[in-house]
């Protein structure tokens, strides 16, 4: 008789977004929509108080870009900042009050590997190299919901050329801050901290990548992945490594954090496809946050015209999970 003992990260189909928590943001919508959250919400988001505090909010709004469009709406901004996975905090999604707990200044990000030159910039210091903008995507979570935001950062593309790569590079590493005194979720032993992630050259380079500090105008809040994170939109959520510290160049494909804890389940490329099933549920559908809808999900999440072609001579790979 087979027994399987499961392991701490390890979870159900029926607790993939806990029905309960989904129908419990219908109250938080409806609340907003009222007012009788509103006046609380800079309180329960950190509010002006962590605005004032970044040296980088004088920066924004950033100047829209609307060459990509979203599916639908922009999500309530109070839902899409207090219904999240950040596992470093935790693996529910109520998280944002823990996450406040980061310290976002200093931050520093170190660029290494197979570059002309290792170094290391302040994240005030990078922002001021790079073309700040703001574009509203979708985001498409492995769980089947999903949300459009307006992010603020800039493209992958721009930092790649500053950290001039050479010629051998085929792939970037990017790895989360490692902080376990405020960071709970890092004092799992059964997790591969940090978080790791990577794209190839060709993805981290393509027009869509972009490398997110704000959104909704502002400095993203901590429970989002302030002060930096990665936003691929084509792609599974979990892709998002959120609280960047480095970004490593090398020649060979790094094994991502999810990756390494269950390959046969979250595979390096994650791209969205609605015909290929998650082995525990599927992922034809998808729950829209804020609403009482389930919507047909589509193949690169919608921007199969600008990324499809990354992948037409690439046989033999699990791009879609």
């Amino acid at each position: 008789m087979l027994i399987k003992i499961k392991r701490g990260w390890e979870k159900p189909e029926s607790a993939v977004t806990p029905e309960h928590l989904f129908w419990n943001r219908r109250q938080l919508i409806k609340g907003i929509a009222a007012g009788s959250i509103l006046a609380g919400g800079t309180a329960l988001l950190g509010g002006d108080a962590v605005a004032q505090a970044d040296p980088s909010s004088s920066l924004y709004p950033f100047k829209k870009n609307d060459k990509y469009k979203a599916p639908r709406p922009v999500t309530p901004e109070m839902l899409a900042a207090t219904y999240n996975n950040y596992y470093e905090f935790g693996s529910s999604k109520r998280i944002y009050e823990a996450a406040k707990a980061l310290p976002l200044r200093p931050w520093e990000v170190k660029f290494s590997g197979m570059i002309e030159k290792p170094f290391t910039l302040g994240i005030d210091d990078l922002m001021k190299k790079m073309p700040l903008e703001e574009r509203v995507y979708a985001h498409r979570c492995v769980e089947a919901w999903s949300m459009v935001v307006p992010w603020s950062g800039f493209a992958m593309k721009a930092l790649v050329e500053m950290a001039k790569p050479l010629a051998g590079a085929k792939y970037v590493a990017m790895k989360t801050f490692m902080n376990p005194k405020v960071a709970p979720g890092q004092r799992a032993a059964w997790y591969p901290w940090p978080y790791t992630e990577g794209l190839t050259i060709e993805e981290a380079t393509n027009e869509l990548t972009l490398l997110v500090t704000g959104a909704y105008g502002k400095p993203l809040p901590h429970s989002m992945g302030s002060p930096l994170r990665l936003h691929t939109p084509w792609k599974y959520g979990f892709k998002a490594v959120k609280g960047v510290v480095s970004f490593e160049f090398t020649d060979k494909r790094p094994k991502s954090f999810w990756e390494e804890l269950q390959a046969s389940e979250y595979g390096f490329w994650a791209n969205v496809n609605p015909d290929v099933p998650h082995p525990r549920w599927s992922q034809a559908q998808e729950t829209v946050l804020g609403q009482d809808e389930k919507v047909p999900t589509v193949i690169w999440n919608g921007y199969g015209e600008f990324v499809a072609h990354l992948y037409k001579d690439i046989k033999g790979e699990q791009l879609f999970m």
